[in-house]
């Protein structure tokens, strides 16, 4: 199947070559003129879509009850919010502050912040794209709690001088009630009581609020009478409170790790004091100080115990324990332990009001790293699966490849293998944040995103329709030894780097074949299985590379090496000439320099390999005197030909995966001319093995190695994975190499492979016939033709060599080379051949059937015409070039002062085009063949190597990047997507009805024990309360205000007006309540007075005078 879906291109070329920054060349063969192209620069547009994976640094949390959505806030100030699987959405406050409070607006459709600098935000969440109502900057007070009652307008806000403000979350303006401290306090007090850290109204009495100071003091405040009812003081430190459900006790958490409950008309003493996990002395003294209880919970059951939930609060002599949360219900009490520190808990409840029993039947923890919710109603409280795509994290992101309209089998392939590796023991229960609708978009073609992990893992995600879900995980590192003998410690040197780190990746969709290169200069392939099989011996290729060194600047301190002349027969460097006088495995003797030995060692273990991705080779750079090998910086695997090629500082390699051998391991000075003596000649494998030393015994794989067990586990290594190509080139040992090739000297120090392209083409200029062949970029724009000589298929393919010749230069651009490509003289794209995929490990007869080799392009024999174009696109230009005449056609310099992170050749609305990414931010798209700018947007500048290093395209306008270690900003630079974007996103409102308020019961309605109500805006409203002062805070409206508002998210203010249309019912109908009340209690005055009169009638008469 192909992996594009190719139009011919129809129109639109007319324009292109009078375009001021793209030249053509003169002379151009007329047959290229037919090329009209149908992409213009209304096809694009660039607009963020989606944000996935774990909100990075996240500072506070919120739930809505009703609705079943989850709000978390960042100390970047963004805010994230989550509801069923598929429905997320990210938005940003535009300060970047710490998000220190999240409140919800309950089943209303609105959110409230609370910022680090002093300012609180509403925002819309009834539009797919949440976006700020009102701003209130607070310039004179810092702003420490926030709490808004249930279906209350009135937010109530602590600050760090002690006193309360009051704003009406409508309007966002300030009430002119305030509570200031020194009311609060008592008179006779001296010392500030501190920052308000805790507010809450009772539940059973809304006119009565209770206030917690730090220093300790808490005080219940009469709203009404403006006074304090009663103080309740305690010597440590207050950190939280919580109400029992009846309003008449409440729990406090303290500083020295005890928790304190009080009646609230018994304030002189705590009714209770307990240390959860303080140790108890014998002789009845207090028990020892525990650490700060940051947060308590306290929820009541119908059917039972109440539920006490508490974060921190552990004995001193618990150091080094992780982070813990403690449920208390009856007389047990769990433990729970966490894997990263604890941000925020919340415990989710049946019910919105705080008056009736609560119910409880999950906490939420939000963790520095991790989103866990347990389940309070199982055994055991195990915990939820998360639906989220939340361990993007789970080992640092080291790389990332994003491929858009995979062929539709392999998400369900990889699914299916994926589905195996699940965690037991999870809540059978269904995930508890279910609010939300998935967005009805029309994007139906499968997505894949694969990251590459500093742990060697690599996990495979579906990303199709917005979303994100793991489907499939390797982990690489297991066809290495882990385990350290002990006189082999790991060097200080490798302490802050993961061995196992992925460093780049090649992925065949078509063949499902995988090749990944690892930071230890290692590199394994991968074939995909259905079956599951035990590999007795991992195939193990080892290959030596190296730069040419004169004899004045050797690497080796051991003495001086006389050169010597590489011929066919002997080895191509002095280094190498010695070999046959070495043993094999190499030396790591204290009286020699490190030699011919991988950085890793491989396993000698029988491997189990599980169904999915299994081990078909290993391919290790070794050491040369002393050196480590350099990092391979580029990459690429062929099904169709059964060829793995990699590059780096010091040349190239090409392995037969097949065979399993090593078919050309060249310096990069020798790809340049094919005339030079120095070349390597296109020799049988198994004739230039031996002599070069590059491959250990094991190679034919027919052998096990057991030599390769006496090498080392680990490598001196330096560098760093973010490092780019250049600067490994230049900071590496090549900067004091020199080359034997004198013409070479600057190139041989510096040069790298940057880039590699199989494609069927003409290896040499004027070619007639079309043949398998490998592009080759280097760092310095230089890119190369080498020639592919393919054996018979069949059993003769396993059997023959397969030949591999340089054919020199085709030309050379400014900068680095980063993709190549090659189209059809329609401009349609050549992808590289593959071979559709089988099942290595089926029976015989279904391999047959479904083992072919599929050929790129017919083979053409038109003589004197070119018939294709090679793309090629560097850090600074690109250029377009007819084969085989390798004529250049045209040339466009895509940026003078900056330099090209990333490019792709893409498919876009049914054409090709060349998107970049450049380190100063801009993003660009190029048409093809033409080079014509069709796109330029300045979007991101580089504020991070992780952007640099995980930044791809994708076809059909898709492209995303690393934003934060935790989360992957995905983007679009399609038209047509951004047109559509409304519609595919998810709607995070979903109208519900409030659950009704609890019953009183008939004799707390005839006594007066329900809840009391309080209106509020009697006593908060201007008439009442007067205006607040004007300097204490400044109110912003904000772009999600009504009038930013009607062009913005479709219906929004429909649903707006519809929303205060059913508040003015809900109103009425309140008022047409009210007023049936007053008529029963006329009525039943009426009915009092009619019975009091009746019963003085006939108080004094006899039964028988009635």
């Amino acid at each position: 199947m192909k992996k594009f879906n190719i139009r011919k291109v129809l129109d639109g070329l007319t324009a292109a070559s009078s375009s001021s920054s793209s030249t053509t060349q003169p002379g151009t063969p007329k047959e290229n003129d037919v090329v009209q192209e149908t992409l213009q620069s209304e096809h694009f547009q660039l607009c963020k879509t989606v944000r996935h994976g774990f909100p990075y640094q996240p500072s506070s949390m919120a739930f809505d009850p009703v609705q079943k959505i989850l709000a978390v806030g960042t100390q970047a100030g963004a805010l994230r919010l989550f509801g069923r699987a598929g429905v997320e959405c990210y938005c940003q406050h535009e300060s970047g502050a710490a998000v220190i409070q999240l409140q919800f607006l309950i089943n209303e459709g609105a959110l409230v912040s609370a910022l680090a600098d002093d300012s609180i935000h509403l925002w819309n969440l009834r539009q797919k794209i949440p976006a700020i109502l009102h701003s209130l900057k607070f310039s004179r007070e810092r702003i420490t709690y926030c709490h808004l009652p249930f279906q209350s307008k009135w937010l109530y806000i602590g600050t760090e001088r002690g006193n309360i403000h009051i704003v009406n979350v409508e309007s966002f303006t300030l009430s002119g009630y305030v509570i200031m401290w020194n009311k609060a306090i008592e008179l006779s007090t001296k010392t500030h009581p501190g920052p308000v850290v805790h507010i809450s109204d009772n539940p059973m009495d809304e006119g009565k609020l209770l206030i917690g100071f730090e220093c300790g003091v808490v005080v219940m405040w009469d709203l009404k009478c403006k006074k304090a009812d009663y103080r309740y003081t305690y010597d440590e430190a207050i950190h939280s409170a919580a109400w029992h459900h009846e309003g008449k006790q409440f729990v406090c958490s303290h500083s020295d790790g005890t928790l304190t409950t009080w009646n609230i008309r018994a304030p002189a003493k705590a009714a209770q004091i307990i240390t959860p996990h303080g140790k108890q002395p014998k002789d009845g003294k207090k028990p020892e100080p525990c650490k700060p209880i940051l947060k308590v919970e306290y929820k009541t059951t119908r059917a039972g115990d109440p539920f006490m939930v508490l974060s921190g609060g552990l004995s001193y002599d618990t150091v080094g324990r992780r982070a813990c949360l403690t449920v208390m219900h009856g007389k047990s009490t769990a433990v729970l332990e966490m894997d990263y520190p604890i941000v925020d808990f919340l415990t989710l409840c049946e019910t919105p009001y705080p008056s009736d029993f609560q119910e409880p039947y999950a906490v939420v923890v939000l963790l520095e790293k991790d989103l866990v919710v347990i389940d309070l109603g199982q055994i055991g409280y195990p915990i939820f699966e998360n639906p989220y795509p939340l361990s993007i994290h789970e080992s640092p992101v080291t790389c990332c490849e994003y491929f858009a309209d995979c062929p539709a089998e392999l998400i369900p392939a990889l699914y299916s293998v994926g589905s195996r590796q699940k965690r037991q023991g999870y809540s059978k229960k269904e995930w508890p944040i279910s609010g939300g609708n998935w967005g009805q978009g029309s994007q139906s073609y499968p997505e894949i995103i694969i990251t590459g992990h500093a742990d060697g893992s690599i996990k495979f995600w579906d990303a199709s329709a917005l979303m994100l879900q793991v489907l499939y995980k390797l982990k690489t590192a297991k066809v290495f030894e882990r385990t350290r003998g002990k006189e082999e410690k790991p060097s200080t040197d490798i302490v802050d780097e993961d061995p196992f780190a992925i460093q780049t990746l090649s992925w065949c969709p078509e063949s499902r074949m995988l090749c990944v290169a690892g930071v230890s200069a290692h590199v394994i392939v991968y074939r995909f299985s259905k079956q599951e099989i035990t590999t007795e011996d991992v195939q193990l290729l080892e290959v030596r590379m190296q730069g040419e060194f004169s004899d004045g600047d050797s690497p080796d301190p051991g003495g001086e090496q006389t050169p010597t002349l590489p011929t066919p027969g002997a080895s191509s460097s002095p280094q190498e000439g010695e070999l046959p006088t070495q043993p094999s495995t190499g030396s790591n003797s204290s009286d020699g320099p490190r030699d011919n030995i991988p950085c890793l060692q491989v396993r000698s273990s029988p491997l189990k390999q599980s169904p999915g991705y299994q081990v078909e080779l290993v391919i290790q750079l070794v050491w040369v005197s002393g050196e480590p090998p350099q990092p391979i910086s580029s990459l690429a695997i062929n099904s169709s030909y059964g060829l793995v090629v990699f590059g780096n500082s010091s040349g190239l390699a090409v392995v037969d995966y097949l065979q399993k051998t090593l078919l050309l391991n060249m310096g990069t000075s020798d790809l340049y001319s094919p005339s030079d003596p120095y070349q390597r000649q296109p020799l049988s494998p198994r004739k230039q093995r031996q002599p070069s030393g590059a491959l250990c015994d094991s190679n034919d794989g027919a052998n096990p190695s057991e030599d390769r067990c006496k090498s080392p586990t680990s490598a001196k290594m330096s560098r760093k994975i973010s490092s780019s190509l250049d600067q490994d080139a230049k900071d590496n040992s090549f900067t004091r190499s020199r080359s034997s090739s004198v013409t070479s000297i600057d190139r041989e120090s510096r040069e790298a492979i940057s880039s590699f392209h199989f494609c069927e083409s003409f290896p040499r200029k004027n070619d007639s016939l079309v043949s398998p062949c490998l592009l080759v970029g280097t760092t310095q724009g230089s890119v190369m033709m080498v020639d592919v000589s393919m054996p018979p298929g069949g059993d003769q393919r396993l059997q023959q060599p397969v030949g591999i010749t340089s054919c020199g230069t085709m030309v050379s651009l400014k900068g680095g080379i980063m993709t190549m490509a090659l189209l059809d003289a329609a401009g349609a794209l050549l992808p590289p051949s593959y071979e559709p995929w089988y099942d290595a490990n089926a029976s015989d007869e279904e391999k047959e059937k479904s083992r072919r080799r599929r050929p790129a392009s017919p083979p053409s024999s038109q003589e004197g015409q070119d018939s294709q174009f090679a793309v090629l696109c560097s850090e600074k230009q690109a250029k377009v070039l007819a084969m085989p005449s390798q004529t250049r056609l045209y040339k466009h310099n895509i940026t003078e002062t900056s330099f090209v992170l990333r490019a792709d050749v893409v498919q876009m609305a049914g054409a090709n085009c060349i998107a970049c990414f450049c380190a100063n931010g801009h993003i660009m798209t190029l048409s093809l063949p033409s080079l014509r700018p069709l796109l330029d947007v300045n979007y991101l500048p580089l504020t991070d190597m992780r952007i640099a290093r995980t930044f791809c395209f994708s076809n059909l306008g898709q492209a995303l990047y690393l934003t934060s270690p935790t989360e992957i900003q995905r983007i679009t630079y399609s038209q047509e997507t951004c047109d559509n974007l409304q519609e595919m996103l998810s709607e995070l409102f979903t109208p519900v009805e409030t659950p009704e308020a609890p019953n009183r019961g008939f004799f707390k309605g005839l006594f007066g024990g329900g809840a009391q109500s309080l209106d509020r805006e009697d006593l908060f409203g201007e008439t009442a309360a007067g205006k607040a002062s004007r300097s204490l805070a400044q109110h912003i409206p904000g772009p999600g205000g009504m009038e930013g508002m009607k062009g913005a998210a479709s219906g929004v203010v429909g649903d707006l007006a519809r929303a205060r249309i059913a508040l003015d019912e809900r109103g009425q109908k309140l008022g047409e309540l009210d007023e049936r009340t007053a008529a029963m209690m006329a009525s039943a005055d009426s009915f009092s007075k009619h019975a009091h009169d009746m019963m003085l009638k006939y108080k004094d008469k006899k039964w028988y005078q009635l």
